[in-house]
């Protein structure tokens, strides 16, 4: 089945929803990983949109990827609550852990690492979702060991 047939099972699923493109998209997302360049077309031409239209909501929420994540990702929580408590510190061990800039993936391919403004988990900053999963009160040693055990 090609991208094209899938997107369109997708946008058949969602069909007379309204406002059905954000659905659509985390279905896109959730299958795929991220939102493949070749999927724009595809929905504009279902959902009668232009692809500006659908591409500036891929690119306006920071949920979307429009590049796959590594195997594993880890967002940190930069809101003032967990800014108060380390999350700063914690995103420079984290560039330095893995080698990359926030946004960025590793050459590997084995971690994305993000950047969120509030996960909802203030009490305990600072705060990290790492491959969907909420831990509180992460440093640079918990974040390792969250993830060389496979915990996430």
């Amino acid at each position: 089945m090609t991208i094209a047939e899938r997107v369109r099972g997708v946008v058949e699923a969602h069909r007379g929803e309204r406002g059905a493109l954000l659905p659509i998209l985390h279905h896109l997302q959730q299958e795929f990983g991220w939102i493949d360049p070749q999927v724009v077309p595809v929905l504009a031409q279902e959902l009668n949109l232009s692809r500006a239209d659908v591409h500036g909501v891929i690119s306006f929420y920071t949920d979307f990827r429009s590049e796959p994540a590594g195997t594993s990702t880890v967002k940190i929580c930069r809101a003032e609550a967990c800014q108060s408590v380390g999350a700063e510190r914690l995103v420079a061990d984290a560039e330095q852990v893995f080698g990359v800039k926030v946004g960025q993936t590793t050459p590997d391919h084995s971690v994305t690492l993000d950047q969120v403004f509030c996960l909802g988990n203030c009490a305990l900053g600072p705060s990290a979702q790492i491959n969907g999963r909420l831990h509180g009160r992460v440093d640079r040693s918990r974040l390792v060991e969250i993830l060389a055990e496979g915990n996430a």
